[in-house]
Parts: C-alpha cells; structure tokens; sequence
C-alpha cells in the first residue's frame, strides 16, 4: 500500500504539505498542488480517510437503530437521516431491532448498541420497544454504555425520552389514536374496534390506550380489541375475527395502515362494502394506502421530516463536543388526519406523495 511519505517524495515535498493539500486545510501554492495531484495520480495514492478519523477522535459513521427495516415506515426515516448526515460525510450503519413473535424485545435492542459502542460510531439515533415500566432503568444503562469508550450522544425517535437526558424527536402515538379514531365518530360510526399492534411494543400500547380514552370520553363502551403484528396479513385476520363477532362493527382503527390494508381484503372477501357498512381507518399514512382501492383515511405523520430533525439535533451534538451543556431537546412531530375514501365514498383520489 503507498504511503503518504512516498507521496511527499515523490511530490519532492513534506508529508504535511500533503497532508494540507489533500486534506485543504492550509494554503498551499497551486504549483505545489499540482504536484502533489500528479503524484497522487502516478502512485494511485488512496487516503486512509478511516485512520485520519480515527486519530482525530471521531469515525464519521453514524448508528440508526430501528424496530422494522423491511416494515414501509422506516426507510423513509432513514431516508431523512441520510440525507442529512451524508451532506456532513457521515456513513449509516442500520441495526434492525425487529422483534418475532415469542422473542424478548430488548435482547436485538441490547446487541445493537453494544455492537454500534464497540466500534466507536459517532452517535446513535434510535427507535426503542422498551415498555414504560422498565424504560428508566434501560435508558440509563444505554446511556452508560454510550460514555465508555467516548462519549457518544443519542437521539429517541418516535418516543419522549428527554426526561431521561436523551434528545427526542417523536410524536404522540395517543393523540394519534385519538384523531383516527374521532374521525369515525364523526362520520357516525357508534360500535367502533380496535386492530392494535404487538401486545409486547409500547407505541402500539400508547395507541391502543388512546383509543380506549376517546371511546370513554365519547360514551362508547370499553370497545373490542384484536391483535396484529403490524402484518397485512395479521390485518386480514384479525378482520376476520371481527367479523365473526356477536355485534359487527361499523369502524375499525388499525393501528398501522399495513394491517388496515389486510383488513379491506378481508371485508372485499366477504362482500362487505367500505365505507358503507364499515368505515376503516389506518395510522402512519405510508405509500400503500393512496394506492389501494379504497383508499385508506389514515393519520399522516412525518417520517422524512422526523429523521431530518434528528440528524440535525445529532450533528449538533456531536460538533458541541464535550463543551455541550444544552439541555435535551423534545420535539413533537405534527399529525393530520388524511380523509380517503374507506370513510367517505365522496373523497377524492390523493395520489400526492409528500412526506413519506
């Protein structure tokens, strides 16, 4: 491998000259950098940009830790983060901390730090599954973990952790829950269900608590709740299960818009007609459900935006360096409820794809 010495020699220059030209961080004559170009180019000199990092304390490569990489939210969050980071020369290295059935919910969680602390990423944005009983404990050993070997910042997605001294950028899964499932209600649905998320997840949990809430303060009874895994196909089957009820429902609030895509096949299968004998409504407004027939009313949240803003909240961690003494930040995401036509027959066709 050639070295930056034999670069300089050939150059007939010293080694921070190159350094300088390369790296452009003095003046250096154009004349010198001519030659220092050529030489370059004759030795196929390629700069050990990882080393460089290194010695100077920091790697240029940044951690995300998500629930679902091959889920339809997340990579427009990462596509956010990236293309933040990228214009700062960051790198990503993406852990999927997705959690099967019958697994332990923090134990992929747990591996991805360690694995992302162990070689020395320059922070780490996260999605974390941890419940609220045990999230206080959890945060303060990841918080540990990230001072160990250096001290590397953190930012939450989807959650508040700011309590915690951990940067947030979220938005609230209750209020979510609330919008979708107000909507129904206007729209004159009385006996409404519920298809929650994975029972072991807290955003599913927060939106299963804030449907129950609004039922409450609406005056409709406990509600019906089945459970899904965010699948299309846990959404068919838990329509299914609703279905063979005593007492059908007339509106059903999924809590992601896959499982609410599985839903509509199922009620296509049995003949059923949307919006006119059931209203459904999904969460999170990915690209599926403008596509579908109906379209699916949903409550739009803004994933590009969310992981722009924590890579922005990140960097300015990282440049603040151990002179930080900001206190955390706590960022709510805006919501809007996206009306289709699985709640009104009459809504147009919304083909526009603006933050995904």
């Amino acid at each position: 491998m050639v070295t930056i010495q034999e670069v300089a020699e050939r150059a007939g220059v010293s080694i921070s000259t190159v350094s300088n030209v390369l790296n452009k961080k003095k003046f250096v004559s154009p004349e010198l950098q001519e030659r220092v170009y050529r030489a370059v180019e004759e030795l196929d000199y390629v700069a050990d940009s990882v080393a460089r990092n290194m010695k100077r304390g920091y790697t240029k490569n940044i951690g995300v830790i998500t629930s679902d990489m091959c889920g339809l939210f997340y990579p427009y969050v990462v596509q956010g983060i990236y293309q933040v980071l990228s214009q700062e020369g960051y790198h990503l290295t993406i852990c999927d901390a997705h959690v099967e059935p019958g697994e332990k919910s923090l134990v992929k969680e747990r591996e991805a730090f360690r694995s992302l602390f162990s070689n020395r990423v320059d922070g780490v944005i996260f999605v974390s599954s941890v419940s609220s009983r045990e999230e206080a404990a959890y945060l303060e050993e990841i918080k540990r973990e990230a001072g160990r070997l250096k001290k590397t910042p953190l930012v939450s997605l989807e959650r508040d952790f700011s309590a915690f001294g951990i940067d947030s950028v979220y938005y609230d899964n209750r209020k979510t829950a609330g919008l979708a499932v107000e909507h129904l209600i206007s729209r004159g649905c009385r006996r409404i269900a519920h298809i929650a998320g994975p029972r072991q997840e807290q955003i599913p949990e927060e939106r299963k608590e804030g449907y129950l809430e609004t039922l409450d303060k609406s005056g409709l009874g406990s509600g019906y709740i089945v459970y899904g895994d965010y699948s299309h196909q846990s959404g068919y089957q838990a329509m299914l299960e609703l279905l063979s009820a005593q007492e059908r429902p007339d509106g059903v609030y999924c809590a992601n818009d896959q499982m609410a895509v599985g839903a509509l096949k199922a009620l296509k299968e049995r003949g059923i007609a949307v919006p006119e004998e059931i209203k459904v409504v999904g969460s999170d407004d990915v690209f599926v459900a403008s596509v579908v027939e109906p379209g699916i009313s949903t409550v739009h949240i803004k994933k590009t935006s969310m992981g722009q803003r924590a890579a922005e909240l990140l960097l300015q961690r990282i440049r603040e360096g151990e002179q930080d003494n900001l206190p955390p930040a706590a960022e709510e995401m805006e919501i809007r409820l996206v009306v289709r036509k699985s709640t009104d027959a009459q809504a147009r066709d919304d083909w526009s794809v603006q933050d995904w």
